[in-house]
């Protein structure tokens, strides 16, 4: 299972909180600092436990303000 979390961060800490994430590596498959609504987006690859945990994880991290895990879902579309 794919995930991908949006995460904010307080001002001026995005480069904390990327080297931070960058060592928690176990499902944690890439970082990226982007533009939008969000600053940091991570893509998390593994079992609904696992993501859960890590996101848990991230939200014991001061720096963080926010997150949002959009989790791969698969749909029948009937083509």
């Amino acid at each position: 299972m794919k995930a991908l979390c949006l995460i904010t961060v307080k001002p001026g800490k995005v480069d904390t909180v990327v080297e931070i994430l960058k060592k928690k590596r176990k499902i944690v498959k890439d970082v990226m600092i982007v533009t939008g609504r969000a600053d940091i987006t991570v893509v998390l690859h593994g079992n609904i436990d696992e993501i859960n945990n890590t996101v848990i994880d991230f939200k014991k991290i001061i720096e963080i303000v926010t997150t949002e895990t959009l989790i791969e879902v698969e749909v029948n579309m009937g083509w």
